[in-house]
């Protein structure tokens, strides 16, 4: 996958992250607190500057009372059908 790609990815599941906290009413301290986290990183996933490790998104998800295979599923589907992984 190109370089670019993997910030559209990592900018989607920013977004997907960003949705659901926001939609349970937590802040980014919030989500950092309940996901075990530095408080400067949900910042930093919710823009695409970082790509969580599984067990980041894991805790990310617990965190939303989701799981991580909703949250890739919401950002795949932002990205949609027509997404090209070789780019």
């Amino acid at each position: 996958m190109r370089n670019s790609n993997r910030l559209v990815v990592a900018q989607a599941v920013g977004r997907a992250i960003r949705r659901l906290r926001t939609d349970m009413g937590l802040s980014q301290e919030d989500l950092a607190v309940k996901a075990g986290i530095d408080r400067t990183y949900p910042s930093l996933l919710e823009r695409g500057m970082r790509q969580p490790t599984v067990s980041v998104l894991l805790g990310v998800a617990h965190a939303l009372k989701t799981t991580s295979q909703y949250i890739l599923d919401l950002a795949e589907e932002e990205l949609g059908n027509g997404f090209d992984m070789e780019g």
